[in-house]
């Protein structure tokens, strides 16, 4: 028996169904999917079946020093049990194994670990390695016919950073956790790449903060020739006799305004025509996908995550690649071909089939791994995908249509003329040959009109105006940006700068898109820069960065990489320890500041988001246990505190992050008040105890700001039902006849039409029906199916469900993709 084992089981099952031409069957063994036809099983992973970790004596953070971390052994324990048993016991039976994991250094890594859990199991059996860099038909029967051996270099290198990941993770943050005295779930978390790239955002919240402004003034009149009116702006020649349209002095703007606003005429000097090409863009590599799926709106994670879910589905080549060269066996005409039968696609295949040569863009780099991404010749039945995954694979096949299109033409028209003595000059610019924006329309083409005009023609001069204006600060880092400078400072590698970026928002470091750090942020970078500034460093990150690929070729070994790292990490104690009180004090008052709102009002210590044993979010006063003042949060969120404050009583505002459900709370003790101010409004009986304990129910507003149709016999009947948090609720004189309780309408300033709410207990029954998994964004009709298979057919089950179990048996959706979906209706 051949075995074959892929990293994942969506892969696994893809491969079966493509290798067996649609015969292979599906059995179920510990809890995992075994493929089988023939004499071939095929079992998937879940990406790293096997983890690194310090021996368990190393676990207790008070009784081991986190210096001695820094020397401590490593070793390998199975982090899916129940997937290695079935491994094992499949290698046991089998005559060969294939290992066809994805082909970069973390698929080299998983297919090694493989390889020696294989190995553990059967000690005979031949192990091959296949590779391939889409699972299309075509490329994995290639592969399987022509399969080679395990590069054990290339896995070393991603063993290699697996090791000093967890050395300098672990022993960094515990030792700042503990100096600050934050342990349990809210940990200080320290990383080898985490930390330099939290460095990058918080230099350039320095550079906005530093940030002075200055004034300046802008002018513009309008120039008329017959009835066509175009804008001009006023310039001037500064000391370097180059043009100028800021103007830095008021009295020098006032003047120039003075003047254009005398002149009834201009007389046009000179005009200047020229044509431009656009040249079409470079091949997608991994940081250019992230770049161009950023501009439409997805993060850097999510985009990533799509990606991979198409890669698997066979849709796109393999999406972790720093490629801009397509390979000299993709042959356009023919991938073209088959594009050419989904109809979104089918007038621009036939454009581009129209040119007289198919050549495509070369962008700089050139590697011999993997493509740059491109769609396959599989194409998927749009109603397979969701919207979100349609948008980035169209993203993915417009790309490519671009790289095979002819370049752009403009044509650029440059006029300037003198309005008494004031210089303005106006630039259209015309699109003469669309190009490759007629295939891929993510790019501007707007166009500025500017008539034809001649040297020497007087035109007319009309609404003068002076534009007050200030400089603006440096802007943040939008998450393809900061991937960008990653990669251009040799800071983590196109597989890894994405999860980077997810894990500095995962630990409260960064919020907001783009992305902002928080005080806690800018206090680790300001300790690390005081104390350890190698933590920090990007130049020590991209030398580890060139040390592991100095091991998957060979120059290197994992042993002499490993300890270099952990003689730095040595070094950076010695550094540390003499500073430990210093730093613990430092972040214990940033972690403070993050939280803090203002003065209790009674005892006049801080008051601070805290959270309770049970999970959920409060403020309390610092001042506890001798002042016990606290006020609710709502349930719904995690608090963030802003930098607004309220007027009356001096406490910053709080946001609650919900995703799309996220809302300002405001001030907590407005909402307190508030709640305390407003009365109750019985609307009818209760109908669990109305009859038996006369209990009604009413209209309340809570403390938290929610408010809810409750009974008034509270606490001891529990019934309730959700209402909006905004809006006037008028209750109506018009009765529901099944549950004799008022129609209630609600009345929301930022909505045109009031919304009938209708008998609050209707409504909520007609809500719970609704909540279906199609409710949810990014769960189609298919996906709805295919959940239901694997026994995910409501959100409740949703809510309860293991994110890899479901990804495990559910083709073409990522554990990840599911930790969302359970995110927004929790």
């Amino acid at each position: 028996m051949e075995l074959i084992i892929t990293e994942k089981d969506n892969a696994a099952r893809r491969i079966a169904d493509i290798l067996s031409e649609g015969g292979a069957s599906t059995e179920r063994s510990g809890g995992v999917n075994v493929y089988k036809w023939g004499g071939r099983r095929c079992v998937g992973l879940s990406g790293h079946v096997v983890g690194v970790d310090f021996p368990p004596e190393y676990s207790d953070w008070r009784d081991v020093e986190p210096a001695e971390l820094a020397y401590a052994p490593v070793t390998k324990t199975p982090t899916q049990e129940s997937i290695v048993n079935v491994l094992q016991r499949l290698a046991g039976e089998a005559d060969s194994a294939v290992i066809a994991t994805d082909y970069d250094r973390e698929g080299e890594l998983i297919g090694k670990e493989a390889y020696e859990l294989v190995r553990e199991a059967n000690e005979d059996a031949p192990i091959s390695r296949v590779r391939f860099s889409s699972i299309t038909e075509n490329e994995v029967k290639s592969a399987f016919a022509d399969p080679d051996d395990l590069d054990f270099d290339l896995a070393a290198a991603g063993e290699a950073r697996q090791i000093v990941d967890l050395i300098w993770g672990a022993a960094l943050t515990r030792f700042l956790s503990l100096s600050a005295r934050q342990v349990g779930d809210d940990f200080i978390s320290v990383g080898r790449v985490q930390s330099p790239t939290l460095k990058l955002i918080v230099d350039k919240e320095r550079e906005i903060e530093a940030f002075d402004p200055e004034d300046y003034w802008e002018l513009f009149a309008d120039l008329t020739k017959d009835e066509t009116t175009f804008e001009a702006q006023y310039f001037y020649l500064d000391e370097d006799d180059t043009e100028a349209e800021r103007v830095w002095n008021e009295e020098d703007a006032e003047a120039a305004f003075d003047t254009l606003r005398n002149a009834a005429s201009a007389v046009v000097e000179t005009v200047r025509r020229r044509t431009r090409t656009d040249d079409p863009p470079a091949p997608f590599n991994t940081t250019q996908f992230i770049r161009a799926a950023g501009s439409l709106g997805y993060g850097a994670g999510r985009a990533m995550s799509i990606a991979e879910d198409l890669y698997t589905a066979g849709y796109i080549t393999y999406p972790r690649t720093d490629n801009t060269v397509y390979p000299d066996d993709l042959d356009p005409a023919d991938l073209l071909e088959a594009l050419g039968a989904e109809r979104e696609f089918a007038d621009s295949v036939s454009l581009l089939q129209d040119l007289e040569e198919l050549e495509a863009t070369r962008g700089e780099n050139e590697t011999t791994d993997h493509p740059p991404i491109h769609p396959t010749p599989d194409l998927p039945d749009r109603a397979d995908l969701s919207e979100d995954e349609w948008e980035i694979y169209e993203l993915v096949v417009r790309r490519f249509f671009a790289t095979l299109a002819e370049p752009a033409k403009w044509e650029h028209l440059r006029v300037v003329a003198d309005a008494e003595g004031a210089s303005v000059k106006a630039n259209g610019r015309r699109l003469l040959d669309e190009g490759y924006h007629a295939v891929y329309p993510y790019f501007s083409t707007d166009e500025n009109y500017v008539p034809d005009v001649e040297e020497g023609e007087e035109l007319a001069v009309s609404d003068p105006r002076m534009e007050a204006k200030q400089t603006q600060p440096p802007r943040r880092y939008g998450q393809s940006r900061l991937i960008e400078t990653m990669e251009s400072m040799g800071i983590g590698t196109k597989s890894t700068r994405h999860n980077t970026i997810e894990k500095l928002y995962d630990r409260g470091y960064i919020e907001g898109d783009p992305p902002k750090p928080t005080r806690l942020a800018m206090a680790v970078v300001e300790a690390t820069e005081e104390y350890a500034d190698l933590v920090v460093s990007e130049e020590m990150t991209a030398e580890l960065e060139a040390d592991m690929t100095a091991i998957a070729e060979g120059e290197k070994t994992l042993e002499e990489v490993t300890e270099e790292s952990r003689d730095i990490l040595d070094r950076i104690f010695d550094e540390l320890a003499e500073s430990r009180e210093e730093i613990g004090e430092h972040l214990r008052e940033s972690l403070k500041a993050d939280k803090r709102l203002g003065e209790c009002p009674e005892c006049g210590e801080d008051l601070l988001v805290r959270r309770s044993r049970h999970g959920s979010f409060f403020v309390g006063c610092d001042g506890y246990p001798d002042c016990r003042f606290t006020l609710p949060l709502p349930s719904t969120g995690e608090p963030v505190v802003l930098d607004s404050a309220c007027e009356e009583h001096g406490l910053n505002e709080v946001k609650m992050l919900a995703g799309r459900n996220t809302f300002v709370h405001g001030c907590p003790l407005c909402a307190a008040e508030e709640a305390a101010e407003t009365e109750d409004r019985v609307i009818g009986p209760c109908p669990e105890c109305g009859e038996e304990h006369g209990g009604e129910l009413a209209i309340r507003k809570l403390q938290s700001g929610s408010r809810l149709v409750g009974c008034t016999r509270y606490p001891d009947c529990e019934y309730s039902l959700p209402l909006p948090r905004r809006g006037d609720i008028e209750i109506t004189d018009e009765f529901c006849e099944e549950h004799d309780l008022p129609k209630l309408v609600v009345h929301d300033e930022g909505d045109d039409e009031p919304w009938e709410l209708g008998c609050p207990i209707c409504n909520y029954e007609e809500y719970r029906a609704r909540q279906g998994l199609d409710s949810i964004e990014g769960i189609g009709s298919k996906t709805k199916e295919k959940l239901a298979g694997a026994g995910v057919e409501s959100i409740a089950d949703l809510r309860e469900a293991d994110a890899d179990a479901v990804a495990e048996d559910v083709e073409g959706v990522s554990a990840e993709r599911v930790r969302e979906w359970q995110a927004k209706v929790d």
